[in-house]
């Protein structure tokens, strides 16, 4: 009996801050990946410059490119990113200005699943949309659902040992994950399956 191909995704951080909730989410997703799936991280949208057409035509810079190749080699891309005022962090922003310059299109057809984390009720909800809209000018084919949005945060992690506890939670996670793995696998059905 053949089994599905394996596919790697990657994981592209929004915050900067090192105890960020959603950089714990970001670093607890390997670990709930079902069989076949790997999950590694990208490098820190801190390490681009502000987008500017100026620098862009000396050449771009290095964290871009290797970034741009790792998401273009990747079956899949996931995003984490907190909300700030109602929207995605600067920081992202950003790196996607950069990406999008990038040729060819490394997020042009891929597969992209969005996760927000929040102290507050809605999880992140409002960054989200605003992050899709965003994604639709890249082209990417964005997971609608599961949606991943923690809401109530402070009680589904352990800020000390800076784990996500919550059960229940891993387990919806889980199941994006999957979707995502069935998504790739729809879009790309071309590659090969191991028996």
């Amino acid at each position: 009996m053949t089994q599905p191909a394996p596919l790697h995704f990657v994981t592209l951080l929004g915050s900067l801050r090192k105890g960020s909730l959603n950089g714990i989410l970001a670093r607890t997703l390997p670990e709930l990946a079902p069989e076949g799936i790997t999950i590694t991280s990208l490098g820190s949208v801190g390490d681009f410059p502000h987008y500017d057409q100026d620098v862009q035509e000396q050449g771009f810079p290095a964290p871009v490119l290797a970034m741009a190749e790792q998401i273009r080699a990747a079956d899949g891309l996931i995003i984490v990113t907190p909300e700030y005022n109602y929207s995605v962090p600067g920081g992202l922003k950003n790196a996607l200005d950069w990406l999008s310059r990038v040729t060819p299109q490394p997020l042009a057809g891929k597969p992209v699943a969005v996760q927000t984390v929040s102290p507050g009720g809605i999880g992140g909800a409002r960054a989200q949309y605003h992050l899709r809209q965003s994604l639709v000018f890249l082209d990417a084919f964005v997971l609608n659902k599961p949606e991943v949005m923690i809401g109530q945060a402070m009680s589904k992690f352990d800020t000390e040992r800076l784990e996500l506890t919550d059960q229940p939670t891993r387990a919806y996670l889980t199941r994006q994950i999957a979707a995502l793995a069935d998504l790739a696998r729809k879009i790309a059905p071309h590659k090969p399956e191991s028996v």
